[in-house]
């Protein structure tokens, strides 16, 4: 995205007395429960605050301030690289996204709103909770966890007509945030969003190494890639899937044999700009060297 905005910030979260940045989702343990989220518009070339009744064009993600979080400061700094390695990099369609500090010197994730069009007017979006029906009166508080990826590519195939390369996509994304160890890829961080008659999947969002901050599973779903699943002599003996299973997943979901393995190929080796993107980023020299030790760790796992 071109940068027009001045992305120092007149104002600091840290300092408002009227904002609770300890918030919490009751019974999991998810970044997205502590991570506040702000709307914002821009007035000559500047970003702030919208106001009550005002359409917001961004919203901002300061950094949360939680002690069970680690390196808690640096939050919008992952969620701002991993986004950009998905989108330069791996060619995934992502929201666009600014890194901004506060006037504490904070970072702060200003993510462009895609559901917004020039003229203020919304599209109509649905995120994968709400299309697949999960709510917390019927499946309790932990909806957006429950089911698994074969049930977000049914819900493609049943709302979008032309369907197979958006599962190619889709398909894309479930892969990227495996290796990338993204272990918050719920329901609602999927959606559609409508333009006139017809839907499309939206740009990939909130796509972070959620375990630079805390410890989680392989996947953010409860059931994993697929109930059908039958699992590989890798994934029966480690607890964790390989590209074999991938494989069998993009069957699953009805995906060509041929464009499985294209894009398996594309992540059977770590562009040697990942590693650039990283070491040029504002994250501490520490934390790239973890960040990119834990990519790397799951690419092996990936590619056993």
């Amino acid at each position: 995205m071109k940068n027009s905005i001045d992305t120092n910030l007149s104002f600091s979260f840290r300092k408002n007395p009227d904002k609770d940045f300890l918030r919490r989702e009751l019974g999991r343990i998810s970044l997205s429960g502590v991570q506040e989220k702000f709307s914002a518009v821009t007035e000559e070339g500047r970003l702030r605050l919208a106001r009550d009744g005002e359409q917001g064009t961004y919203i901002l993600k300061p950094a949360p301030e939680d002690p069970t979080l680690a390196y808690c400061k640096y939050l919008p700094v992952n969620e701002f690289v991993t986004m950009r390695i998905a989108g330069g990099i791996y060619g995934i369609r992502t929201a666009d996204t600014l890194l901004c500090k506060d006037s504490a010197g904070l970072p702060v994730l200003a993510v462009k709103r895609f559901d917004v069009q020039h003229d203020g007017s919304k599209l109509p979006q649905e995120d994968f909770a709400s299309v697949l029906s999960r709510s917390g009166s019927n499946d309790g508080g932990n909806f957006k966890y429950s089911g698994t990826y074969a049930d977000i590519a049914t819900g493609i195939r049943k709302y979008i007509a032309a369907w197979p390369p958006v599962l190619e996509e889709f398909f894309r994304i479930v892969i990227f945030n495996y290796i990338f160890a993204n272990a918050d890829a719920h329901l609602k961080n999927f959606s559609i969003i409508r333009y006139g008659a017809e839907y499309r999947l939206s740009p990939a969002y909130d796509l972070l190494n959620t375990e630079l901050h805390i410890s989680g599973s392989d996947f953010a779903l409860d059931g994993g890639l697929s109930p059908d699943l039958i699992r590989s002599d890798c994934y029966s003996a480690t607890g964790h899937p390989c590209h074999t299973d991938f494989e069998k997943f993009g069957q699953i979901i009805g995906l060509q044999d041929r464009r499985i393995s294209r894009i398996i190929k594309q992540f059977t080796e770590l562009p040697t700009a990942v590693a650039a993107a990283v070491e040029a980023s504002p994250l501490p020299v520490k934390l790239q060297r973890i960040y990119l030790r834990i990519i790397k760790e799951r690419l092996a796992r990936f590619r056993r």
